[in-house]
Order: structure tokens, then sequence, then C-alpha cells
């Protein structure tokens, strides 16, 4: 599933692949919730998550996708899930971790599914064009990168030469999880906030969804992926053994 861009968003389109779809599981109350804290191992480094925490939230996670991978690439956007109290950091990097989940069912999918969509993503408006060929630009990684005009965004902000080697985003791990990060903490795609901003003042993990997919999703678009969405994050709170906080939907 993807759109077009919006003004001021570099980053309006992100896959939904098929399995990434209906994740279910009960409500728990804030006991249970403070138990799992209790219970829960100490995070690896300075991230919040640890990496038995992060095993459970995905089992059947490719090995591309690795825990190790994303703390590497956090070392480029620090702030990331270290800002406000532990409750906030939690609740971020749960936001975070139920999107990837939503676009990659469960981690699993590196590149789009639908190949039929692959050449859709050439935006040949732009005067840099698709130099890596019209189908180079679909969805890859756990935010399903997609569109030239994003491939070059990302990769000037990275380092990367993204729009002429968009590959890189399937082949290298940390580089994936860098435009992951990247769209997280820098982009507003369909929202009027970055994901990371609408986490850290309280605004609400539906606020993250408006960002990422709200041109498709929020507003009565699809309540069914919102709700896909929100289900995956309210499990992942549970991991972390913190509520999730209000304003879930979009």
């Amino acid at each position: 599933m993807s759109t077009r861009r919006i003004p001021q968003a570099l980053l309006t389109a992100v896959l939904l692949t098929a399995t990434g779809v209906g994740l279910t599981t009960a409500t728990a109350s804030a006991e249970p919730a403070a138990q799992a804290a209790q219970a829960a191992p100490a995070a690896q480094g300075d991230f919040v998550v640890s990496k038995a925490q992060y095993n459970r939230m995905f089992p059947d996670h490719k090995r591309f996708y690795s825990y190790d991978a994303l703390v590497k690439a956090m070392k480029k956007y620090p702030a990331f899930a270290d800002k406000g109290n532990v409750k906030t950091k939690k609740r971020e990097a749960a936001a975070f971790l139920a999107n990837v989940s939503h676009e990659t069912g469960g981690l699993v999918h590196i590149v789009e599914q639908n190949e039929a969509n692959w050449p859709s993503y050439c935006d040949t408006t732009q005067p840099y064009g698709c130099p890596a060929g019209q189908s180079a630009y679909h969805g890859r990684g756990p935010i399903q990168l997609s569109w030239n005009f994003n491939y070059k965004a990302a990769g000037d902000a990275l380092g990367i030469d993204l729009l002429h080697k968009p590959g890189l985003v399937q082949k290298k791990p940390v580089v994936a999880w860098k435009t992951a990060l990247w769209f997280w903490m820098t982009q507003s795609g369909a929202g009027t906030m970055t994901p990371h901003h609408a986490m850290v003042n309280g605004s609400g993990f539906g606020q993250t969804i408006r960002s990422i997919n709200g041109a498709i999703e929020c507003n009565g678009g699809n309540p069914a992926q919102v709700r896909s969405r929100v289900t995956t994050y309210k499990k992942f709170t549970r991991v972390l053994g913190v509520n999730p906080g209000r304003n879930l939907s979009c």
C-alpha cells in the first residue's frame, strides 16, 4: 500500500505486507504490566528494550533484522527512545517496534511483497530521476522505504548513496535500520509531527500512525489496519511493563 508524496513529507508511503496484519491479544491490567516490568531482564547498553524482550516481540524475525543491528543503527540517532522518563522511553521504543512489525509481518519481510507495484515508485518529475532503474525504489527495510525521492533524502541524511544504490537497504541490516530511524526521527509524513516527537510530547501512538501511513489508514481510511497497529503496540508495551498511554488511534 502506498501513496504519492505529501508536501513537507518525504515518506508518505509504507508497504502493508500481507502477513503483517491481525495480531491480537487481550488487554492487560496495570498489575500484570507491573509484574512484567519486574520480571523483565535489564536492557542491553542504553536501550530500554533488552535482547530477550526483543526476541519475545519478534519470535520469528529474520536474522537480517537482528537486535544488534538495530542497536548499532541507533548510534546515528541517540535521542531515539532516550528522551523523557523511563515510561516515555519505553513507549517510544514500543511504538517504533510496533509500527515496523506491522510493515514487515513481524520483521519477516525485507522487501515489498507485491512485485507488481515495484515500477510505481519512480517519480520522473524529480531532476535526478531514477538512475537505478524504474523498478528499483520499491519498499525495503523495517519502514519499507519507497520512492526515489525518499531513497535520495534518506541517503543524503545518512551519508549513503541510496539513490544510485537502493539495494543497500535490503543487503545491509544496519543501513536498513538507519532508514527506519531516519523517518521516525526526522519525517512527519502525512501528519504534523515526527513519530519521535509524538511519543516524547505525549501526543500518543495514534499520531505515529498518522505520520507513517495516515493518508491511507487514518480518519476511517482503513480502521482494521489502525486496530492492528494499536494491538501490536499494546502487546509490546506489556512486554516492556509500561501502560500504553492515551490517544492510541487516529
